[in-house]
């Protein structure tokens, strides 16, 4: 059976029961109050998904609390639009799911963004450790909101991307410059000092050695790209899916939005079929992370 074929894709009662599995494996649990009692009144028959906390008094349904909260698009459509957004490899145009959910641009862009924030992880959990290497790199994508566009990359906005060997995990972040007092920080709050660090020769990152067991690089300049286990062809690879998507599928990214598209390259990048997770695997990982976040189209 094709995935696209489940019934949640296309009943919206059956798209309420597959979230509630999802989010609620253990019964229904109040977002109000937080109540995980059997005693819920059961209101479906009224409206679908409604039911009623016998603690708090309070009527809820799985949405309530999530990035889906008071969405006027029918869930199966909803879970529709998650389902697409994670097994295109380089992401789905607003335009795209505009005509292929049957709803307006301005709801399906607003969509795409709630499940954007849905992918944000928000992981503290530092990266690497004894034995491990992480890559770090940078790069350049769409412009920063009033620049006059130049020669060099000062004009565009940067992206920093931390990718472990060993995990295969990425983790980037939008930074304001490629200094090494944006760099430094960003790098140490997020990588274990344990760790084998490898760079490119940018300056922003020769005082790493300071700060973690090593750290070497490469000089591209030189031509030098591999030098042993030297090297940040892991990270670059990561950087070629996320410029053809960034390029090829959305073409143009405001500033203020560009950290739910790296949030958006990165989760799927982290939850690949190389590390064992399949498209209906990854669909259901981006559905447990829509609760406990909100998003409002004026944000």
């Amino acid at each position: 059976m094709s995935v696209l074929s489940k019934p949640y894709f296309h009943d919206e009662a059956k798209a309420f029961e597959y979230l509630e599995s999802v989010l609620w494996p253990e019964g229904p649990i109040c977002p109000h109050c937080g109540s995980v009692s059997g005693k819920h009144y059961d209101l479906r028959k009224t409206r679908l998904g409604l039911r009623k906390c016998s603690d708090c008094r309070k009527q809820f349904t799985v949405k309530v609390g999530t990035v889906f909260e008071s969405a006027h698009i029918p869930l199966n459509k909803m879970l529709q639009a998650v389902h697409l957004l994670c097994s295109s490899k380089k992401g789905i145009s607003a335009h795209q799911l505009h005509r292929i959910l049957e709803v307006q641009y301005k709801t399906a862009w607003f969509l795409a963004h709630r499940i954007r924030e849905a992918m944000r992880s928000g992981d503290l959990v530092p990266m690497g450790g004894a034995g491990s290497i992480v890559e770090a790199d940078e790069t350049f994508i769409g412009r920063k909101e009033g620049s006059i566009k130049r020669r060099g990359h000062g004009h565009k906005n940067a992206v920093l991307s931390l990718v472990d060997r060993e995990s295969g995990q990425v983790r980037s972040f939008h930074v304001d410059s490629v200094s090494a007092a944006e760099l430094v920080p960003i790098v140490k709050a997020n990588v274990a000092k344990e760790t084998a660090m490898v760079t490119d020769e940018w300056s922003g990152y020769f005082s790493l050695g300071d700060h973690f067991a090593s750290h070497e690089s490469v000089s591209h300049k030189a031509d030098e790209y591999v030098r042993g286990e030297v090297h940040t062809n892991t990270v670059e690879g990561y950087y070629s899916i996320f410029k053809r998507g960034m390029k090829g599928v959305y073409q143009h990214c405001s500033e203020k939005h560009l950290h739910r598209y790296v949030a958006e390259f990165d989760f799927r990048y982290n939850n690949r079929t190389a590390l064992g997770v399949e498209d209906a695997e990854r669909a259901k990982v981006a559905l447990e992370g829509i609760m406990g976040k909100r998003l409002t189209y004026r944000d």
